[in-house]
């Protein structure tokens, strides 16, 4: 059978040749064994990105687009913009790396972090950094967490997201079973829906309900628990720790946009039942609201889902505003920029726990970078009641999520290929990473100084 040579490059056989004639230094075995590990599909210094194309994967409220970065070599990188944010973060950047060497991952974010935002707006750039750090592993035939210096861990722990349930009891069961799983760190959501309708437990102005402040920042709407409606949800709570016990880590999310003094006294109240975190009890913003909730509760303070790159987190671990930071990797600008933000959290005696909603894509961007950063607690996870989640990707061990935790892959880049009949089945929009020539020459005027 005739052998394939590679771009620039030997084939085995050359190889394997070359080594004998040169006076039998190696063996055939040890040369043999070197070509195992070593990628010789790729010459990383002559690597040019050629293409940019997506595929926008689930369904609403759940839309990801995935993006694949295509080079002159043949191999290609993926990422994925954050859900729910439009593909065009992403597209909108395609002619400025394009020629570009995806291998150079530090020059590049640095030249397109500019276009991104909090929230949503940094999915593009995170995306497209993502796909980078896959590309340049796939280039170099190691995977990403080797790359960022190594690993801490061997198996990132996940918390199980769960849908809420007005019933306590039948959301500690949803939980219980999640504990059955294998899980061993839980999340519920505790909002003032639970008692919007009872008479005498949400002061509001009259003929509004918590839904007509949907866009109004939490200190802006004139929402109050009474001590009735803090009472009603404290025995919320004590229900669900009533059947799922108290050994088990459980967070707090979706409190609803009550004011701050509404945060301190449910906060305060909550205190008996030992849980996690309050997470995003006010926006992210109000650094000394924060802090003057995280000084008056005896619960550890969490945020930073919408929070793009790291200099917003480093005043919030100076101010010890919040005790926990919570990057979603998708929003804050991709896996290096992530790990800078848990390195520079530690230097203040602060944790990372991480924000992750998606697919297998951008959960292996986050199990790598969890992976290489010490201060990591623990990583959300959405989707286990998605049955088809794990089948998007190929060429990593499965079932990925086994009891509770992801086992960190070791095959090049972000350790994963796409499973192509799997992600067309469950396309969110038509087109599978067709062509995209009407963004490749998208120019304008970008440094930012004179």
């Amino acid at each position: 059978m005739a052998m394939k040579t590679n771009q620039g490059g030997l084939g085995r056989r050359e190889l394997l040749g070359a080594g004998l004639a040169a006076g039998s230094f190696w063996s055939e075995e040890t040369l043999e064994s070197l070509l195992q590990h070593t990628r010789t599909a790729s010459k990383p210094s002559a690597l040019k990105i050629t293409d940019l194309r997506v595929a926008v994967v689930g369904k609403a409220p759940m839309r990801c687009p995935i993006i694949r970065i295509d080079t002159n070599q043949g191999i290609y990188g993926l990422g994925e913009v954050r859900d729910g944010a439009s593909k065009t973060y992403a597209l909108m950047l395609k002619s400025r790396i394009l020629g570009e060497n995806p291998c150079n991952i530090d020059k590049i974010f640095r030249k397109i972090k500019q276009f991104g935002f909090h929230a949503r707006q940094g999915g593009g750039v995170s995306a497209i950094e993502m796909a980078l750090w896959d590309l340049a592993g796939k280039a170099y035939g190691i995977p990403v967490y080797q790359m960022l210096g190594g690993k801490f861990r061997d198996r990132i722990r996940l918390y199980a997201d769960t849908p809420e349930s007005h019933d306590p009891k039948v959301y500690a069961e949803r939980m219980k079973k999640r504990m059955e799983a294998g899980f061993t760190w839980l999340k519920m959501d505790l909002g003032v829906d639970l008692v919007e309708k009872v008479p005498g437990a949400l002061t509001r102005p009259a003929g509004t309900t918590t839904r007509d402040f949907t866009l109004t920042q939490h200190m802006f709407t004139g929402m109050e628990l009474t001590e009735k409606g803090i009472a009603l949800m404290c025995e919320y709570v004590a229900a669900i720790r009533e059947i799922i016990g108290w050994d088990i880590p459980l967070a707090a999310d979706h409190f609803g946009h009550i004011g701050v003094n509404s945060c301190i006294r449910l906060g305060k109240a909550l205190e008996k039942y030992n849980l996690a975190w309050l997470e995003d009890m006010i926006p992210w913003q109000y650094t000394d609201l924060l802090k003057q909730i995280a000084d008056a509760v005896d619960i550890p303070i969490l945020t930073g889902e919408d929070i793009y790159l790291k200099e917003p987190f480093i005043e919030l671990c100076r101010r010890h505003a919040v005790d926990i930071i919570h990057p979603d990797l998708a929003t804050a600008g991709g896996i290096l920029e992530t790990k800078k933000i848990g390195d520079a959290a530690q230097e203040y005696g602060v944790p990372m726990a991480m924000h992750f909603a998606g697919t297998p894509v951008s959960c292996m961007a986050n199990v790598h970078c969890a992976a290489a950063t010490e201060n990591f607690l623990v990583l959300e996870f959405h989707s286990a009641d998605v049955p088809w989640w794990e089948d998007l990707v190929e060429g990593i061990e499965k079932p990925i999520v086994d009891r509770g935790f992801i086992k960190v892959p070791e095959g090049p880049g972000l350790g994963i290929t796409l499973n192509e009949e799997a992600v067309k089945a469950h396309l969110a929009e038509p087109g599978y990473f067709e062509p995209t020539p009407e963004w490749d020459k998208e120019r304008s005027w970008d440094r930012l100084w004179s």
